[in-house]
């Protein structure tokens, strides 16, 4: 999986002039069909999308193109998800963040709960993103807790992508940094660091 811009066509356009590399072995990859469509569900409704697969040229695997406003095998939206541990660490419960945001207790509590799990994980590689994005970063300084060390840490990088890169979206920065994987079983987090 790599995560690419929300614009198809510009998805379109990296693909045929060769600008997106594999992440496994950065050889260029080309068009290669499409992904099952699926619904992505985003604060200001419903959006149905059928990401883009590519093919590496060089070791031949295929990747889905996954846009960053989506993490990977979550059906709501990355901005959708990162209020919900925003407001978690603000000290809000589940079914409070659920009602606010319009998504299932359950659904909410299942983010938190994994977001909580991974934090020791999710802390040191968003502080090594940070190191990669600008090497004068300092310190990350503890938060209190598991997961307002993470959230802290996601800070710092999305500052030093903001400062690198010019301004984004917050959670899709973290989509990016992410390799799409914040908040799936796999024990490491992916994605390159700088695009």
């Amino acid at each position: 999986m790599l995560i690419v811009s929300a614009e198809v066509a510009a998805v379109e356009a990296d693909l045929a002039d060769g600008r997106l590399g594999c992440p496994s072995c950065q050889v260029v990859m080309g068009p290669w069909g499409f992904a099952r469509e699926r619904v992505l569900r985003c604060r200001d409704g419903v959006l149905r999308l059928r990401p883009r697969r590519a093919r590496c040229r060089g070791c031949a695997g295929t990747h889905v193109l996954l846009p960053r406003i989506a993490l990977g095998r979550r059906q709501d939206e990355v901005s959708v998800i990162g209020a919900a541990i925003e407001a978690r660490i603000a000290g809000d419960g589940f079914r409070r963040i659920a009602v606010r945001l319009g998504v299932c207790p359950m659904t909410v509590r299942g983010w938190l709960r994994r977001f909580g799990r991974r934090a020791g994980l999710i802390r040191a590689h968003f502080t090594r993103c940070a190191v990669v994005l600008d090497p004068e970063v300092g310190p990350v300084l503890p938060a209190g807790s598991g997961i307002a060390d993470a959230l802290e840490a996601i800070a710092v990088a999305v500052r030093a992508w903001v400062l690198r890169f010019g301004p984004a979206d917050p959670w899709q920065v973290v989509s990016r940094l992410s390799g799409g994987l914040l908040l799936q079983h796999e024990p490491t987090l992916g994605g390159r660091v700088v695009s």
